[in-house]
């Protein structure tokens, strides 16, 4: 079973930048598709992008395409979320999870982190 530990969040002003960190432990994610998922209050969990087990493909929501970008170091058995340009609407919780594939939007995995508290202020 692997456990997922998310990090990196803060209060951010519009136009800024944060980098989030997923760490893995329990088992390698190596060979594991991963992505990021948000839940701002009073809403859904909704997929932010998912990258494939190498890095060499990645695949992101729309409200999110050319702003974010998705990595990962599977020496470190971690996976990276860039955000750039932050608006308001980033405001959320940000969580990762393993996926059944880097073109998927949802987990198959039920157990979630804690997850990383994001908030951009206008």
């Amino acid at each position: 079973q692997v456990q997922l530990v998310e990090s990196g969040g803060g209060l951010v002003q519009a136009g800024g930048s944060l980098r989030l960190s997923c760490a893995a432990s329990g088992r390698t994610v190596s060979s594991s598709a991963m992505g990021w998922f948000r839940q701002a209050p009073g809403k859904e969990r909704e997929f932010v992008a998912g990258i494939n087990w190498s890095g060499g493909y990645a695949n992101y929501a729309d409200s999110v395409k050319g702003r974010f970008t998705i990595s990962r170091d599977n020496a470190k058995n971690t996976v990276y979320l860039q955000m750039n340009s932050l608006k308001p609407e980033d405001t959320a919780v940000y969580y990762c999870n393993v996926m059944s594939g880097w073109r998927a939007t949802t987990s198959n995995n039920a157990d979630w982190g804690q997850g990383t508290q994001v908030t951009v202020s206008s």
